[in-house]
């Protein structure tokens, strides 16, 4: 039986998951200073499972993380190594607020994936609000200075895309597999795999990183957590866009770690960005008032 919906609690539920989320991201920022990449991101599934694994025996039994469909959490897995491989090697030269800035273009370009993934109807406008999305991630990239493109700021917009596909995978899954088992095989085969990746330029851990990454783990799964008692609680049209909130705690995570504040230039993308995925959404509550037949499936 799923709870009642709550749209205040919700709203309250999706602050949290996205200031957790960017706890998160801020612990894996100061870890690539002394890590390798994959190294990282398999610290990053690794830390959060057992915490992950205590809210699904305590919430719903350990036969909720049985698969129903292997391949596609395998496909997870392996878009989750993308994902954050990518976005911590960026985040080595990037402020967190430049690279959220680009990872905002997530939002569009699931709506542009899920014309051939799984074949829905995006009409005009919302093209238009795809495209002009992508030109805000030009202005924060600024291809023609200098003559190069940032290839830190092109390696978020990489895991964008593998978050994008992801995320089209997630409705295909939620149609067979329980949210815990999604959660938990994503986190799983990201840390086996880039596990792995990593062993070849191992660096041995340090003591002193142990409550960094301890804390960072705790904050992926309380993000989780969080994020997912969001959905369940409220409909995803109207807490979705609430995603933006973290571009409020990155920049003070910027400013209180690294000293650091965006340029002008990413202010201006970002802009360009939120203002766009806010338009989609809101044309997608416009879409789903003229089909009252359809049901919410966050």
């Amino acid at each position: 039986m799923s709870p009642t919906k709550s749209p205040a609690r919700a709203i309250i539920w999706m602050l949290a998951a996205v200031a957790f989320f960017s706890l998160m991201d801020a612990g894996m920022k100061m870890l690539a200073a002394s890590y390798p990449t994959l190294q990282v991101t398999m610290l990053r599934g690794a830390a959060s499972l057992p915490f992950v694994l205590v809210w699904v025996l305590a919430s719903a039994g350990p036969r909720s993380i049985i698969p129903v469909r292997w391949g596609l959490h395998l496909l997870r897995g392996v878009l989750g190594m993308v994902m954050i491989g990518c976005f911590v090697y960026a985040l080595r030269t990037l402020p967190l607020s430049t690279a959220y800035t680009i990872y905002f273009v997530a939002p569009l370009l699931v709506a542009a994936l899920s014309v051939p993934l799984l074949g829905e109807h995006v009409g005009p406008r919302r093209w238009i609000a795809i495209g002009i999305g992508l030109i805000g991630v030009l202005v924060v990239l600024r291809p023609g200075v200098d003559g190069i493109i940032s290839f830190p700021g092109l390696m978020v917009l990489l895991a964008a895309t593998a978050y994008a596909i992801a995320a089209v995978t997630v409705s295909l899954l939620t149609r067979t597999d329980t949210p815990q088992s999604m959660v938990v095989w994503f986190l799983l085969i990201m840390a086996i795999g880039a596990g792995v990746l990593a062993w070849p330029e191992w660096q041995p851990l340090q003591w002193k990183h142990a409550a960094l990454i301890a804390g960072m783990g705790l904050a992926g799964a309380l993000g989780q957590i969080a994020l997912t008692r969001a959905f369940q609680l409220g409909q995803a049209s109207m807490i979705a866009p609430l995603e933006y909130t973290g571009l409020v705690w990155v920049i003070g995570w910027d400013l209180l770690l690294w000293d650091k504040l965006p340029d002008r230039w990413t202010w201006a993308g970002a802009a360009i960005i939120v203002a766009s995925g806010l338009y989609l959404l809101h044309r997608e509550r416009v879409q789903r008032a003229q089909r009252p037949d359809q049901i919410d499936h966050p």
